[in-house]
């Protein structure tokens, strides 16, 4: 015979059933942020800082932020195809909030779309999707970048009153950070009196791409290249190791991103420049702002665009000049260890740096 319970007891019983599913409501409501499952998607591995950087820095901060929270961290090797395949696969997981640096930023706006349709978050990361509306984006002054580099290629230049033009490496076209960098760049070439010989958008922002057309610019132009803009650090690498393979001097080139190998082949005086754009800074800020996303706390931009609430940091060139203090100093995104290896310790004892 089936034994029942006192009224007291099924109330109570029901009582704590109704509590549960509350909570679990409640829960539910704030995005489940203690459990919550989000993809970090990013765009390549040509430029070796979202393996070695930003990928470790934004899973450390969504642990801190979130200890149950989940990072699906996927790789897309340049592939948009492939990034739309992760993108589906992630939101196929439950994921909460999508983090994307895309490969593509136009094939990125169906990404954004079939997210957000689903209720997940969308936090475009380092390059935007300027034909539909992320919830958010972080990531440095693009266009400031591309300023800052090719003028301070352009001071250098007539400084010490080099003859001939330029040549201009971008990134790749289908990259709307590259064509942000790309119209800072050209904001301090046009005016600058220096004839710009050539430009190149690099698809992929492949270095062996750039390479391959610095060398056939060579060939053109020969001794009057007086200096080349590189878009990034990986395009400019490629376009020094094509002065090389000519056997010729190697004018000033610049960079960006502050990778290591960029590090060391400015101490060795083979690159003029990079910009220092602290990896730990933005990635950090995508896990605070997804954080918040997931709390139903949406955070407001500090300014807008693509019509994206947006937060833009300030980056800082770096040279032989500041190189000690700026990316080697206390706090700086390299250790003198890693950049001054028996090969260029000789070059970093020159500049001062120990």
């Amino acid at each position: 015979m089936k034994k029942l319970l006192p009224r007291t007891a099924v109330a109570a019983t029901a009582a704590l059933t109704a509590l549960t599913a509350l909570t679990a409501c409640s829960s539910s409501s704030s995005g489940g942020t203690d459990k919550a499952k989000i993809a970090f998607l990013m765009p390549d591995i040509a430029s070796t800082r979202y393996e070695l950087y930003d990928a470790p820095l934004f899973k450390a901060k969504m642990k801190q932020l979130c200890p149950g929270c989940t990072v699906l961290y996927q790789n897309a090797g340049a592939d948009a195809a492939k990034q739309q395949q992760q993108a589906s696969s992630v939101l196929a997981q439950g994921v909460k909030a999508i983090v994307i640096d895309p490969v593509d930023s136009a094939a990125a706006a169906s990404i954004v779309r079939n997210a957000q349709s689903q209720k997940v978050k969308v936090i475009a990361y380092d390059r935007p999707i300027p034909t539909t509306k992320a919830d958010y984006y972080i990531s440095f002054d693009n266009q400031k970048i591309g300023a800052l580099i090719a003028q301070s290629l352009v001071d250098h230049l007539k400084e010490k009153k080099a003859k001939g033009g330029i040549l201009e490496v971008n990134g790749s076209p289908t990259d709307a950070a590259a064509g942000l960098i790309k119209k800072g760049i050209h904001s301090a070439v046009d005016p600058s009196g220096l004839k710009l010989l050539a430009e190149y958008d690099t698809p992929g922002w492949e270095p062996a791409k750039a390479q391959d057309w610095t060398s056939g610019q060579i060939s053109k132009f020969g001794d009057q290249i007086a200096g080349v803009v590189a878009a990034n650090d990986g395009t400019g690498g490629g376009a020094i190791a094509a002065f090389k393979a000519a056997g010729g001097p190697v004018p000033p080139v610049t960079g960006n991103d502050a990778e290591l190998a960029a590090a060391q082949r400015i101490v060795a005086g083979d690159q003029y420049n990079t910009i220092s754009k602290p990896i730990k800074i933005v990635a950090e800020a995508a896990a605070t702002v997804t954080d918040q996303f997931l709390r139903g706390e949406p955070p407001a931009g500090r300014t807008t665009l693509f019509d994206t609430p947006s937060q833009l940091f300030t980056p800082t060139v770096v040279t032989q000049e500041n190189i000690g203090t700026a990316l080697l100093g206390p706090g700086g995104a390299l250790k003198v260890a890693e950049v001054c290896t028996p090969t260029y310790a000789a070059a970093c004892r020159k500049l001062g740096i120990k």
